[in-house]
């Protein structure tokens, strides 16, 4: 048993001598030039960070006044009393004409054209290229706009919007030659 000891560590200290005699050579010339080359380089600059302004609170000094998008409070205590007492309405079973699909703000008006009888007819272009024909009477815009007058510069509508208490308001609406939608 002592024999098999130490030819173990016999084979051992042999094994370790020839390791050792075989890293001990000039192998790793080349990355030690390398190395060499690396550090003789100069070395890059890495500019400071800039420095930023602190932030500053801002204080509200309008806090006890009342906020800009509600109505004062005198009104809003006669609106919770006020019923609705316009008998306006959409009609709702109306068949949708084209321009019904349509804001007022992608439709444009193009020119006019004379009809049989002498009524003007106003050429209308959609966003999407499409020119449609209207005259009084029809409806065009998302908010049931009934057209009541065509001339040569202008188009004259009336809109049914609701009015944010149940009920719904009439208002008048333009579209223009030029272009633009006027109310």
């Amino acid at each position: 048993m002592s024999l098999k000891l130490s030819f173990k560590s016999l084979s051992c200290v042999c094994l370790v001598s020839v390791l050792t005699a075989c890293s001990q050579g000039s192998g790793f010339s080349d990355l030690d030039q390398f190395m060499e080359e690396t550090r003789a380089k100069p070395r890059g600059f890495v500019e400071p960070l800039p420095e930023f302004k602190s932030y500053e609170a801002f204080t509200y000094s309008a806090a006890d006044r009342r906020a800009p998008f509600e109505p004062p409070v005198d009104v809003q205590l006669t609106m919770m009393d006020e019923q609705p007492t316009s008998n306006v309405e959409p009609d709702l079973d109306r068949p949708k004409e084209v321009l019904e699909n349509f804001g007022l703000k992608q439709l444009t008006m193009v020119g006019t054209l004379s009809g049989q009888s002498d009524s003007l007819y106003a050429l209308i272009r959609d966003d999407t290229g499409g020119i449609h024909r209207v005259k009084t009477g029809n409806y065009m815009g998302e908010n049931y706009g009934r057209i009541i007058g065509v001339n040569e510069t202008r188009v004259e509508l009336i809109e049914i919007v609701p009015n944010g208490r149940g009920g719904w308001v009439e208002r008048p609406r333009s579209l223009t030659l030029d272009g633009e939608a006027e109310g």
